[in-house]
This record gives structure tokens, C-alpha cells and sequence, in this order.
């Protein structure tokens, strides 16, 4: 209920006038946001490459509601593609089409996609295309298979969500193309009828998607990390749950999958040392760091995912 309820005012722009007015929110949201400038996500960038991690920065915003404000955003990611090439940092870049225009004009949006892919493969840097709700996702992979075929497929991924049905399906169809996949529980309110609801359910897909992932990386000769750490690997698991971290690691090992051919996501401002102790081991680690304005709906998914979450917002509200 408190999560169901979380995702409708993550999507409530009366929800949002209220609360990005709150300073108390604002300190909270701080905790899992890099800043609002494009410099504070640089700097948090290289902060985390000192310890050994990667990263993927997002500029926030979804749904734009106008084509001046999709080509905007446009924009944004082209800055954020010459920041990490002018700072030499270990990122790639995450969107969401949306973001560009997807829900505006599917040419506008394919447009705008193309701009940014031709701009990161002339950089060699990595674009993932984050997954959205459901309603999305046949328009998100087919942009993305267009963006395979014009730009190959080292330089561009996209997001699997294991609470799907679907999901296994469009795996083994992007494995077909020796596609990166980051692999996720999935952030969204969905119904029964396409997506499992038990928890237990999720889990045990994420677990049968992973086989397969790491299988698909072992047939396509265990393509490893980039030296500069902007080219994932194939499979790019991004979660905080130690047993499925465990379950990917054991089978990786079982099929001797190098450590450099598997990479573990996860978000800024959470599980640090959990972070740091994969890195240590010798995983590539990649955090997922968001930065700008438009941080209210990310924030409010993030409270809805874990509980713990919900208390730190709760914590500050009551120290304002």
C-alpha cells in the first residue's frame, strides 16, 4: 500500500509543487543525488573513481511536455558526454527517452537519439537506456534495436526489469545481438496480469535472467570492461540484495566467467561498503549517480523501493 501509494505521488504534480518547496526534503533528497549542477556530478564521479568504482551519470527529468524542452534535455546529455571526455573521469551516461521525447513525437525522439549516440561513439563512451513503465517498453527496445544497428553494440545498452513476464523473452532476443543489458527489479506500479506481484517471484526471475546473462557473455567470448571503464560488460546487475549478488557471483565462478566480464550496479547514497567490497574483489563496480533539478520523482521511487528510505525523509522532516 505505502509503496503503491509512493509511486502515484511520484507522478502527482501536486505532490511535487508541495514537496520541492520543503528544505527538509531537499536535505533529505541530498543523501541520493549528487547535486543539481552538472560539476557537482563530476565531482561525485571522481570521488568514487578514487576508490575504484565506475559510474553512469543522469541528468533527472522524464516526461517532457514540450519539443523545446526535449531538445533541451538533448542538450544536457551532449554537456554531460563533453564533461566526462574533457574530465577524463570512469562514467557513462544513463537516459531515459521521455526524457527526449517519446512521449511527444517518436521521430523527434529518434532524432534526438541519434545526436547523442553519434556524439558518445565518437567519444567511446557508453549510452544505457534506462526502462520505464510498461506502457514503454515495446517503444524503448525498438529505439534501442535502431540504435544497435546504426551505432553497434558496444556503444549502447538498455535496462531489463525482472518483475516483467516478458522480460526472459526480450533477453534472449537482445542476447541475440551480443546486446548489455542492465538488469533490475524493476521501480513501477504494474498489474498482475504483465508483471509478477510477490516479491519471491521477482527475485527468483532476476536469478533465472541472470543465468542467462552471464551464459550470453561466456558464448560471446566474455567481453570485458573497457580499460577507461566506460564500456560495461554484457550482463550489468543492478541491485542491493546480497543474494542475488551471491547467486550472480557463484555462477559466474561455476562457469569461470572472468570477474572483468560481470559488473554489480548500484545507487548512489546506498550500500557503500557494500560498493567498495565488491570493487575490492575485483568486480567492476558502477554507481548510479543522479544530478539535477527535476529530483523529486527519482527521490519518491526510492523511498517507495526500501522502507529504510522512508524513515531517513521521516528523520528529517522532524529535525526541520
Amino acid at each position: 500500500m505505502l509503496r503503491s501509494t509512493l509511486i502515484y505521488l511520484s507522478k502527482a504534480a501536486w505532490a511535487r509543487e508541495m514537496v520541492t518547496k520543503w528544505e527538509f526534503a531537499r536535505r533529505a533528497a541530498a543523501r541520493f543525488i549528487a547535486g543539481e549542477k552538472l560539476e557537482d556530478a563530476i565531482r561525485v564521479v571522481r570521488q568514487l573513481n578514487q576508490k575504484g568504482i565506475n559510474a553512469t551519470l543522469d541528468h533527472l527529468g522524464e516526461h517532457t511536455t514540450t519539443p523545446e524542452k526535449a531538445d533541451q534535455a538533448t542538450q544536457d546529455i551532449l554537456e554531460i558526454l563533453d564533461a566526462i571526455h574533457e574530465a577524463g573521469v570512469r562514467s557513462n551516461v544513463s537516459i531515459k527517452l521521455t526524457q527526449i521525447g517519446m512521449a511527444l513525437d517518436e521521430g523527434l525522439c529518434r532524432e534526438n537519439l541519434m545526436h547523442v549516440l553519434e556524439k558518445s561513439k565518437a567519444y567511446g563512451t557508453f549510452i544505457r537506456i534506462d526502462m520505464e513503465d510498461s506502457p514503454w517498453v515495446d517503444k524503448t527496445l525498438e529505439l534501442y534495436r535502431m540504435g544497435l544497428e546504426e551505432c553497434g553494440c558496444e556503444n549502447i545498452g538498455v535496462v531489463i526489469q525482472s518483475y516483467l513476464y516478458r522480460s526472459q523473452a526480450d533477453v534472449e532476443n537482445i542476447l541475440a545481438y551480443r546486446g548489455r543489458v542492465r538488469l533490475c527489479k524493476g521501480a513501477y506500479t504494474e498489474p498482475a496480469d504483465i508483471a509478477f506481484p510477490k516479491k519471491k517471484d521477482v527475485d527468483a526471475n532476476y536469478d533465472k535472467i541472470t543465468v542467462m546473462l552471464i551464459d550470453g557473455a561466456f558464448s560471446a567470448g566474455c567481453p570485458l570492461i573497457s580499460e577507461n571503464g566506460r564500456i560495461p560488460p554484457i550482463p550489468a546487475f543492478a541491485t542491493h540484495d546480497e543474494k542475488r549478488i551471491a547467486f550472480a557471483k557463484n555462477y559466474a565462478e561455476k562457469i569461470r566467467l572472468p570477474k572483468q566480464a560481470v559488473e554489480f550496479q548500484m545507487l548512489f547514497g546506498i550500500r557503500r561498503e557494500l560498493q567498495e567490497s565488491l570493487a575490492a574483489e575485483g568486480f567492476p563496480v558502477r554507481v548510479y549517480v543522479p544530478y539535477g533539478s527535476e529530483w523529486y520523482p527519482y527521490y519518491t521511487r526510492r523511498l517507495a523501493e526500501r522502507p529504510a528510505n522512508m524513515w531517513f525523509f521521516i528523520s528529517n522532516f522532524f529535525r526541520r
